[in-house]
């Protein structure tokens, strides 16, 4: 049995996600957030030693990392979708954006939010720290206008990954102005599969209206 073991309220809710674009059977370790700290419980130390999530389980397989878990999902159960073909255009995209979401978008948006905690100690560094979420969502917008998806004219696993940074950054107000990245969350929002996935997920901030 394919297991998830998942945080409330994190970026795990895109693995809920994609297990139910792909239609796959699962179960669901829910974990809650300390109360206090907002952190994970120390029993997912016991699954994975980073102690975060998501991990999956797979017949004794155990793979950390959504970015990861992407790929091993596709590759194994995928039968083609969600992946552009190998050798397009697409394809080297949908490999940038894999990587890009967390390697480069997430950066200054974690560091904004815990430079927040800092007041005016942090207030030398903010300039540097708006101006690089304005070149990620910039670039965002840009590859959005040229395209409905991420990777292409096709839902990708690039658009599993992508979606987390737009609604951070949409539930801290920094996409006013971004027509195409509001109408990307808006059409992500709106799937199906992504609705099933927040009803199994629980609560989810950053979801339709912090579902």
């Amino acid at each position: 049995m394919l297991i998830l073991h998942h945080l409330n309220n994190s970026r795990s809710q895109r693995i809920l996600w994609l297990l139910e674009e792909l239609g796959l059977e699962y179960d669901i370790r829910h974990y809650q957030r300390d109360p206090a700290t907002n952190r994970a419980p120390d029993e997912l130390k016991a699954v994975h030693a980073l102690g975060k999530s998501p991990v999956i389980e797979d017949d004794g397989i155990i793979v950390a990392e959504t970015g990861a878990i992407i790929v091993y999902l596709l590759d194994k159960y995928g039968k083609g979708q969600l992946r552009p073909e190998k050798g397009t255009q697409d394809y080297v995209d949908y490999v940038h954006f894999l990587h890009f979401a967390e390697g480069s978008a997430m950066v200054p948006l974690l560091l904004a939010l815990y430079t927040g905690y800092l007041g005016e100690a942090a207030a030398p560094i903010q300039p540097i720290i708006m101006n690089e979420i304005k070149s990620i969502l910039d670039y965002c917008e840009y590859n959005l206008i040229s395209s409905p998806y991420f990777a292409g004219q096709e839902l990708t696993g690039a658009d599993i990954q992508m979606i987390f940074p737009l609604e951070a950054a949409k539930a801290r107000g920094r996409l006013k102005g971004y027509e195409a990245c509001n109408e990307y969350v808006d059409r992500i929002h709106a799937r199906p599969a992504y609705l099933r996935a927040l009803e199994k997920g629980g609560h989810y901030a950053y979801g339709p209206k912090g579902s």
